[in-house]
């Protein structure tokens, strides 16, 4: 009895002492698994912080802040770039008369509508512009022409020509049939942006009445379709 007794103390002790290892490694491999939880958040935390850190940096650089901007102001600096490419008047100077063709035709001669059109042509290879209306001294007159009342609003707008690209005006002659006054010949200067006259040039007329006679005319602003095309 007494060693039935031990036996069975024995084989308790035992028990218990099985069941506390295993609860104890039980207890280990959830620390464990809750470490490595703790670790593996941190470590995406940690990943995703240095993403959005590092994604941002690299997008503000490329697309915005202060790069963006500085390639901006040399674009608009060195006048090239997508609106130069386009001819616009961003990156359009304004044109010259010694890269213009300037040439005249005499239309509708001795008839209502009796006028001079003006064609300037860029002969450049950049873009230009013109504004308003050309001046134009007609004969030996020392005052260049007004501009037309009847004439349509915009002239201060500015055309942009690109290379080849033709700009029209039109110098209207009132004839009253005496004390006239006859030429074959004027003398035309581009205006710039605040009104200047440039240097003149002088413009043979063509067709098969070059000679006009007038008392009194006016000019057009230029347009990029010809005045008086019926």
């Amino acid at each position: 009895m007494r060693t039935s007794r031990i036996r069975t103390a024995t084989l308790a002790a035992v028990t218990a002492a099985l069941a506390l290892g295993l609860t104890a490694c039980g207890g280990a491999d959830e620390g464990s698994k809750a470490a490595g939880g703790d670790n593996a958040a941190g470590t995406a935390q940690s990943q995703s912080a240095s993403n959005g850190d590092g994604k941002g940096g690299s997008e503000q650089a490329n697309s915005g802040g202060d790069t963006k901007q500085g390639a901006h102001s040399t674009t608009s600096a060195g006048g090239t770039g997508e609106a130069a490419s386009k001819g616009t008047t961003a990156g359009a100077q304004q044109c010259r008369g010694d890269e213009m063709l300037l040439t005249a035709v005499h239309r509708f001669a001795g008839q209502q509508g009796d006028h001079l059109l003006v064609t300037a042509s860029n002969k450049g290879s950049k873009p230009c512009w013109v504004t308003s209306y050309p001046a134009v001294k007609l004969g030996d007159e020392g005052a260049a022409l007004p501009h037309s009342k009847k004439d349509n609003p915009g002239g201060s707008k500015r055309l942009t020509l690109q290379p080849g690209g033709k700009a029209y005006s039109a110098v209207n002659l009132f004839d009253y049939g005496s004390k006239h006054h006859t030429a074959q010949s004027f003398a035309l200067a581009l205006r710039g942006a605040e009104g200047q006259v440039g240097p003149s040039y002088s413009v043979d007329l063509t067709g098969q009445k070059p000679q006009f006679s007038w008392n009194e005319a006016d000019v057009l602003n230029w347009n990029t379709k010809k005045p008086y095309d019926f």
